[in-house]
């Protein structure tokens, strides 16, 4: 799904309920209501494999501005501090910062995040004017690049792993340089090898869309066609010997169609989510 930006991923996955008839709707990977972009979305049977692409890197465009925080890091949020120092910041040095930014990190979320505290959602607290202190967590961040610059407006990309905030990142980025920055704008056009071009638009799926077939969300993860008896096995939740040794799930068809998705144990793979009866 191509999310345009205002609703949230919750309304998104509302509407594709109502639109598709069915309560088992579930989204892989949460956009701010202000993001927009590629939001998958897995149906039916298909939301047993959400374990399986909710860790998939991601990939996205931007626009941050320099010299000007906001409570939330980004635009949504009020200002806190203008600093005009950014006009001493050179393409040089910008990119530099940007460079020194990736890699595996210790990233603090966002205050006004869905990251919990104690079982409530960060900005909720910090919507009751609670004092918040969210702990650090290990993030890693494959590219953040600068596209291109107007001023203090600048554009970028970031290819980031899972769980990393993208205005936690540009919020870091400003205070590297000492003039504060926040996130303007944000576009996903990538989640492992799905790309935005061919999602479905928003408005398009209350007319109705043909979803793909449930291999497709798991392209990612290593593959392996049964033979007839292999497959009768795996439907009754039965192992199968390895064909050779696995590290980590592996995708079982017949036909092109996803019978399961097993796991390795011991010279074998053992049906960890069986989707075909």
């Amino acid at each position: 799904m191509d999310k345009p930006a205002g609703p949230t991923s919750h309304d998104v996955v509302a509407l594709a309920r109502r639109a598709l008839g069915t309560r088992r709707v579930g989204h892989a990977g949460t956009l701010d209501p202000d993001a927009s972009g590629l939001l998958p979305l897995l149906v039916g049977r298909a939301t047993r494999l959400m374990p399986f692409v909710t860790g998939l890197d991601k990939r996205y465009t931007g626009e941050l501005r320099l010299g000007v925080r906001t409570e939330t890091d980004d635009a949504s949020g009020a200002v806190t501090a203008v600093d005009e120092s950014w006009g001493q910041v050179s393409d040089q040095r910008l990119r530099q910062a940007m460079l020194d930014l990736t890699g595996a990190l210790d990233q603090v979320p966002p205050v006004f995040s869905a990251k919990k505290l104690h079982g409530t959602p960060a900005h909720r607290r910090a919507r009751r004017g609670e004092s918040v202190a969210l702990a650090a967590v290990h993030v890693l961040v494959r590219r953040f690049a600068l596209t291109g610059r107007n001023a203090a407006t600048v554009a970028f990309e970031a290819e980031v792993g899972s769980g990393t905030y993208v205005r936690a990142l540009v919020r870091d980025l400003g205070e590297a340089l000492g003039c504060g920055a926040h996130l303007v704008a944000l576009r996903r056009v990538q989640v492992g090898a799905w790309r935005v071009e061919q999602a479905t638009p928003l408005v398009a799926l209350a007319a109705g869309v043909p979803l793909q077939p449930m291999a497709a969300a798991v392209a990612h993860v290593p593959s392996r066609t049964l033979t007839a008896t292999e497959q009768a096995l795996v439907r009754h939740g039965r192992s199968i010997p390895a064909e050779a040794p696995v590290p980590g799930p592996v995708a079982l068809l017949a036909d092109g169609r996803l019978v399961a998705i097993a796991v390795p144990r011991e010279g074998a793979l053992f049906p960890k989510v069986v989707l075909e009866a």
